[in-house]
Formats: structure tokens, sequence, C-alpha cells
């Protein structure tokens, strides 16, 4: 199934008459249920671009890349930095706008400008019913009715098959500057990117690879703005981890590969094991990648969010124990582990009946965040 319209989208999902499997540019697994594939690819083209009033308006089924181009040419971007799965999960395909939205895929920009969810005027979709929804606007000052697109955001298509999204966009930064810590360990690592985070000097990201181009662990902190203003801050910040010796990285190309090799989580890539996508609170995050043994690590967000490396297999929750206050997802897992963490029974009863008010047939990627 491959609608071409919002029309033929809706009459589909009204006269389907089992469960569907909605998919976009087929970089990820749509869980493991079955269902008959229906595809959003055809969906597809920037209906509406306003550089000047900082909007952008595209079908969902539009290529992520000729988002970015269209942006680029104007000196734009979207802020918080989509990642990339198909290197780290082997897949084709290309990643859609569409995509994006419906699993909330936010890098390491989200730390300090939000995530994609916090980016999204309005939305359009289809529900489980074939109704077709359009909720919030093209602008950004848009308050009237329920917030249904950050309900949509994240939703993984088990609520509605979006159709077109607006956003909001930003200008590119006239400079770019990551401070590069070599060789400390993760215990050493997270306080510094939690005190660069905490510091008057607006950075934009702050990671930390268990191995750079040269070998070794790095420690990274972007700061972005004004030339002037980068050169400042990038400064301050020397002076403050002056201890680690740390490099100013100002090379665009450099800098946007290093941001780029934590965005997709470059260093899986090619290795056997599962994925684990950990959400936590920065200062637990050092002890709970003790408890994890993983094979590999690397810290987003200051910490916040854990990718690691795991045997094939391995259940990352039992291995974080019962305390563990986080989220823990299966982003690439074999055997019958459940992508997504369990919610506690009130939130779960709430999640359902969300379900059962969208989809009351049961059609939409059933199962998948159940």
């Amino acid at each position: 199934m491959r609608p071409e319209t919002e029309t033929e989208l809706a009459e589909m999902i009204r006269e389907a008459s089992g469960p569907l499997r909605v998919r976009g540019g087929g970089t990820r697994a749509v869980g493991k249920s079955a269902g008959e594939l229906l595809e959003t690819g055809a969906m597809s083209g920037i209906v509406l671009h306003e550089p000047g009033a900082l909007t952008l308006v595209a079908r969902a089924g539009t290529p992520l890349a000729e988002i970015e181009a269209a942006l680029e040419a104007e000196g734009q971007r979207l802020a918080f930095e989509p990642m990339d799965h198909r290197g780290l999960l082997g897949t084709e395909g290309a990643p859609t706008i569409g995509g994006v939205a419906a699993a909330n895929v936010s890098g390491p920009r989200r730390v300090q400008a939000g995530a994609c969810r916090d980016f999204m005027l309005g939305v359009r979709f289809v529900d489980g019913a074939g109704r077709v929804v359009s909720n919030g606007g093209r602008v950004m000052k848009n308050v009237t009715g329920y917030d249904l697109v950050k309900l949509m955001a994240g939703s993984w298509g088990t609520l509605g098959v979006m159709t077109e999204i607006s956003f909001k966009v930003l200008p590119k930064p006239a400079a770019t500057a990551t401070l590069v810590l070599g060789g400390l360990s993760p215990e050493e690592a997270v306080p510094v990117l939690s005190q660069a985070l905490g510091s008057p000097f607006d950075v934009s990201g702050a990671a930390h690879l268990p191995e750079g181009p040269e070998g070794g662990p790095l420690t990274l902190v972007r700061i972005e703005g004004f030339a002037d203003s980068v050169a400042y801050r990038g400064g301050r910040l020397s002076e403050l981890f002056a201890r680690h010796q740390p490099l100013v990285e100002t090379d665009a190309a450099r800098g946007a590969a290093l941001w780029k090799a934590v965005r997709d989580v470059e260093a899986f890539h090619g290795k056997p094991g599962d994925v684990w996508r950990i959400s936590c609170t920065p200062s637990e995050a050092p002890a709970l990648a003790a408890r994890l043994g993983a094979e590999a690590l690397v810290f987003d967000w200051g910490g916040g969010l854990i990718w690691a490396l795991l045997p094939e297999g391995t259940d990352a929750r039992d291995r974080l124990g019962a305390g563990f206050r986080g989220h823990a997802t299966a982003v690439r897992a074999s055997g019958d582990l459940t992508t997504f963490q369990p919610e506690p029974a009130p939130v779960a009863a709430l999640s359902a009946g969300l379900r059962a008010r969208f989809d009351p047939k049961g059609l939409l990627n059933p199962g998948l965040m159940a």
C-alpha cells in the first residue's frame, strides 16, 4: 500500500481489515508486528518554505536530504540535528521527515536547542479510523486547541499516519568551534560535560566518544554563534579545562565530522552486538555505564544519553537493575527483547486510552509501543 495523497491514505485505512505496518523511508525496522505494509514515501514534496518567517511545511514522505538541501540554500537548518540510522542498523532507504517526526529523532544539539517535537508547529494525519485530523498551524504563534502536535511526535505511527508537518527552522551560525579533550574516562568526562553545560558559554553539544579518528577517547564540547563570540567562549572554556590540555577545533569540516560521529553513533557501525539507547540523569551515567559492562559506550547530552553496545541477546534493563529511573530502548536487538521501556501501570493505562481513541480498531503498528 503506497498512497500518493492524503485522501487515498484515509480510504485505505478505512477499508483495512487487518493490521498495518506504517513505514516511511525504510531506514528503521517497524517493530516485530505483522501486518500489511503501508508506505508514506509517495506523499512527498516541500509545500511551503518561507525563509523570512523561519517556517517550512513538507509532506511526510519528503526525504530529509531534500529538506536539508532547501534549507542550506537559504543559510538555514533543522536545529534539532536528526541522526541517520542507516549505518547503525545496516539498512538502506532514505530518511523521511515523517519518520523523523514519528520517532522524535533528535541529535546532539537537543541538549541546547530542544528536540524535534519542540520545532513542530503543526501536523496533518490520518487516524486509525480513517479520519483526517489537522492540528497546529504554519506559524509560530498558534495555541488553539489540544496540542496533538506534541502527541504525534514520538508516537511511532501508533496513533495516526502523518501526511504533512510544519516546522520552525533556524539560521545556520556564522561560526562553530569544538573543544576537544583527549584521554578522559567516562567517570572523568561526564563531570567535565556537566560543568561545560552549566557554564554561561551557551554550549550546543556535549559528548564523549570511546575512540577518536587518531585513537583514544575524545570528550567534545561545541559552541556556535558569531565568530567573535565563539572565539571568546572557546578561550574561556579552554581556561576552564586547562588541566586537561584541550584543543579548540575551528575547522568546519573536521568539527562537523566529529559531531556526525556522535549523532550517528559511528563507533558502533559494522560491529556485531545489540545497541541500546539509554536516557538517564547525567550525573548517574558513569555508574549506569559500569553496570552495563558494555563493549563500547557513547555519551551524548552531557551524559543524559548513553549508547551501549552489548553482546547479542543481552537485556540492558536487567543489567541496569530494578532501581533504574530512566528509559532503555533496544535500537538494534536480537531475540524477543521488547523495544521500549515498559511503562508504569498508570502511564500504560493512559497510553492504552489514547490508542483506543485514535486507533479504535488497533490497525496501526499494533504492539509496537504497548
